[in-house]
């Protein structure tokens, strides 16, 4: 799975020629959104086919796009404080996360800087199997 990161134009209908041109090109969103702040809109998304979803929206005029790797785990939906004890974790371990969402099925999506993949996985490993041994 990968991060789709596409900073949209500023005007009505923009979403809506991100979600055709997406469609068009058989490209399933898996969970994200799109977030605006001091005018700019930008959507990230979970995708299966991150060249396939570049291509589209580089085709279609939109952008500019990018598509990373994304590191998944779940939390513990019952448990309250479960995203605040894995972020502190990641954060102890000196990992910045640039973005978070869930995707459609409850899994937390991480999107983190390169040099902090290797780092993420580990701790996030760590996080799933100390969560299925509590159970």
């Amino acid at each position: 799975m990968q991060d789709l990161e596409i900073t949209l134009p500023d005007r009505p209908g923009a979403l809506a020629d991100l979600g055709q041109a997406l469609g068009e090109a058989g490209v399933s969103l898996e969970g994200g959104g799109v977030f605006t702040h001091q005018g700019r809109a930008v959507a990230h998304y979970l995708v299966d086919d991150g060249a396939r979803a570049l291509q589209a929206v580089t085709a279609a005029g939109l952008g500019p796009a990018a598509v990373r790797d994304v590191i998944l785990t779940r939390l513990d939906q019952e448990t309250p404080g479960q995203l605040g004890a894995l972020a502190r974790r990641l954060g102890d371990a000196g990992v910045n996360v640039l973005v978070q969402y869930s995707d459609h099925v409850g899994n937390l999506v991480l999107l983190v800087a390169d040099d902090d993949v290797a780092a993420c996985r580990e701790i996030v490993a760590s996080w799933g199997s100390r969560r299925l041994s509590a159970q």
